[in-house]
């Protein structure tokens, strides 16, 4: 009975392998470290480079916000690490898209967004002061938070400045999550994207300030089924 037990509990830790390993298998990396091409950028002009392993966006002087993008993509769970100089904010865009001709922005119709310009969910990366890193932005569209920090304590500690702070995100039909450095950050539902690709981005800098940088690595993604679990 003593092997049978022992014979059982190996199988039960191989098959429990064989379903991390299954699971590992469908991530896949955006980028390898040497290279971003299959990127395209989007928006101002800010310059991406690849280097030491990461992709390093710089910002150029009176561009505006620009997004070195990929996709698209419907569900999926987005997984990186970001380091951003403290006198710069950035951002994670998800399911966007560009403006195919000069549109009025829907929060403010007077506001005109030119052809080319980035709107969509965006995932905050920030300074640890404004307390909002990892919180969504409505980018060039309806120009608003998409949830409410003010009961989040946690959420508004989570991001580390002049640190790696690991992103994650999961957005799955009509609901999108996020986590920095493990804690739960923005949860939210909302149906206006389904679809779109993703953007990593340098902010606008007023003139005469700047150059500043943001980096990303360990950037990977996987996709989602319909009704897959994902956590």
């Amino acid at each position: 009975m003593r092997r049978l037990g022992i014979y059982t509990a190996l199988t039960i830790v191989f098959s429990v392998g064989a379903i991390a390993s299954a699971d590992e298998g469908k991530w896949v990396s955006l980028f390898d470290g040497k290279t971003i091409e299959g990127w395209t950028k989007q928006g101002g002009f800010a310059t991406y480079e690849a280097k030491n392993g990461t992709i390093v966006g710089t910002t150029a002087d009176g561009s505006h916000n620009t997004f070195l993008c990929k996709g698209p993509f419907s569900d999926f769970v987005l997984e990186l690490e970001v380091l951003c100089d403290k006198e710069l904010n950035s951002g994670i865009q998800i399911r966007s898209h560009v403006y195919e001709k000069d549109t009025p922005q829907m929060s403010k119709p007077k506001r005109i967004r030119k052809k080319g310009e980035v709107y969509g969910y965006q995932c905050e990366i920030s300074t640890a002061a404004s307390e909002t890193s990892g919180n969504f932005w409505d980018e060039g569209r309806r120009t608003k938070w998409l949830d409410d920090f003010s009961d989040k304590p946690e959420a508004r500690k989570a991001f580390k400045e002049g640190e790696w702070n690991r992103y994650r995100i999961i957005a799955q039909g009509d609901r999108i999550r996020s986590w920095v450095n493990g804690v739960p950050c923005a949860d939210f539902r909302d149906d206006m994207d389904t679809t779109g690709f993703i953007g990593l981005q340098v902010h606008g800098i007023r003139k005469a300030t700047g150059p500043y940088q943001v980096r990303w690595r360990n950037i990977r993604i996987r996709e989602l089924k319909p009704n897959e679990k994902a956590k």
